[in-house]
């Protein structure tokens, strides 16, 4: 009787393991294949950018107050092409003035390509 207890309690923990272990891993995909959140593009830029700890003091809010935005455009189904550019362009206008104080010529001249980019791949996605 022990025996069959104890044979019954290794086998539920052994299941309860391999049941933990697998849904684990089948909720998290590799790093690579993560699509960047916000938080993660701002830094992205941040790093770009090459920027001072005070600039990232800065900075980086107005990164990650802007990403979720320019994300939900890019994701809209509803939206043309243009329009799309001309929301995204829209959202970049409102902090220009804000960036440009921040950085240097050249840091602001490495954004406004890096924006550009970000309008190319959101006109670039096919209509879904």
């Amino acid at each position: 009787m022990k025996k069959r207890i104890y044979l019954f309690t290794a086998a539920l923990c052994s299941a309860t393991f391999v049941l933990l272990a697998s849904t684990t891993f089948a909720q998290k995909a590799p790093a690579y294949a993560q699509k960047p959140t916000g938080m993660a593009k701002a830094e992205a830029i941040s790093q770009q950018l090459g920027l001072t700890p005070q600039q990232k003091v800065k900075v980086l809010p107005i990164l990650r107050d802007e990403a979720p935005k320019v994300q939900a455009i890019k994701n809209s189904n509803s939206l043309t092409r243009m329009q799309k550019a001309q929301q995204i362009r829209a959202i970049h206008q409102q902090t220009d003035p804000q960036m440009k104080a921040i950085l240097t010529p050249e840091q602001y001249q490495k954004l406004q390509a890096i924006r550009k980019q970000t309008i190319k791949e959101a006109t670039q996605t096919l209509a879904r």
